[in-house]
């Protein structure tokens, strides 16, 4: 067990409590915890933050482009302003099965009510949407994993500390609480950094899993009214 905690630095530490005096006094291997924990913060917010924004964008765009849908226009146009070279997930659903639609059109002799038509708009558009919806549910698995993972890193870090501080009071035979305080809030200090890392981060994976899960519902929705339509031009054809 390290020795080189004495009874001046303990002195010391048990004046200052500050968060900064507690990280330089607490061993090594607990500041590796602190600072791993506190990037992993850092890197939560960030997620947190891109994806509020992401899903603002994309759900507004969506609405945009809904009212486009059904303001009453030419398909056709709509496909090529909007849907040949889309620019949110949306679009490129109805992008995905309107291109499809269009190449089966072009087959000389097809029956568009038929031959398999409507399983391969179905099939483009149901590859589009989980396509899309990777695509925005990247780094959610980080999430995931740091919420239920980073109490116990945390804890890692209290238990080494806690025994790194016991060990320099036995060597000293001191007792006495102002000794002993600082070195166990230096462990304890771990621990804390691990919930305020951990509790976030499960907070906000649940909850825009929640808002991924509702907006694949919205894209699912369109998509299947958006079938529907296609299927009614294709027996008009017939």
């Amino acid at each position: 067990m390290d020795q080189a905690v004495n009874a001046a630095n303990l002195g010391a530490a048990a004046s200052d409590l500050s968060l900064w005096s507690l990280f330089l006094n607490a061993a090594i291997i607990v500041k590796l915890v602190m600072i791993g924990l506190a990037v992993s913060s850092v890197v939560v917010w960030g997620i947190i933050f891109d994806k509020i924004v992401t899903l603002r964008r994309v759900n507004r765009e969506a609405s945009a482009f809904e009212d486009k849908f059904w303001s009453g226009g030419s398909l056709d146009d709509l496909y090529e302003s909007d849907g040949a070279k889309p620019l949110h997930p949306m679009a490129a659903v109805f992008g995905a099965a309107m291109g499809e639609w269009r190449r089966s059109a072009r087959i000389a002799g097809i029956d568009l009510a038929r031959g398999g038509v409507k399983e391969r708009v179905d099939r483009a558009m149901n590859i589009t949407i989980t396509r899309e919806m990777e695509r925005l549910g990247r780094w959610m698995i980080f999430l995931a994993t740091i919420g239920p993972v980073a109490p116990f890193i945390g804890l890692f870090g209290t238990v080494w500390g806690i025994m790194h501080a016991f060990g320099s009071i036995a060597a000293m035979h001191n007792t006495n609480l102002a000794v002993v305080a600082p070195g166990i809030s230096e462990a304890l200090f771990a621990t804390a950094i691990g919930l305020v890392t951990a509790i976030p981060a499960v907070i906000a994976y649940n909850v825009i899993s929640n808002s991924l899960g509702l907006f694949e519902d919205r894209m699912a929705a369109f998509g299947t009214e958006f079938a529907a339509i296609l299927s009614r031009q294709s027996e008009e054809r017939g």
